[in-house]
């Protein structure tokens, strides 16, 4: 279902349309806003001399680094968890080998 999310960058309110949910939308909107306001603060503030498009490209960049090392965390875990998973299975089944086959009365 389609949602408006309407947002207010550098004074000026902006709508787009989403197919998520409200509330994820509204999360999206939101961390863009504080990375927009994050990056103007350290710029020197609302009031400093660079251009509204830099100032998004650069929250853009940030935002998208986020993205990339969470990638290659995410990738890393998964890597040391198939190992250890690979691990575990030769263990258990190293243990079952080694134990006496079941015996069932008759």
């Amino acid at each position: 279902m389609e949602h408006f999310v309407t947002i207010e960058l550098f004074g000026q309110p902006y709508t787009f349309k989403s197919d998520a949910e409200a509330s994820k939308a509204k999360e999206v909107a939101d961390l863009l806003i504080q990375e927009v306001a994050s990056v103007q603060e350290q710029q020197g503030g609302p009031s400093a001399h660079i251009s509204k498009l830099t100032i998004l490209i650069i929250a853009a960049l940030n935002i998208t680094n986020r993205i990339v090392q969470l990638k290659d965390d995410y990738g890393e875990f998964a890597e040391k968890m198939a190992e250890r998973s690979d691990r575990l299975n030769r263990m258990l089944d190293d243990g079952l080998n080694l134990s006496q086959p079941f015996r069932f009365p008759v």
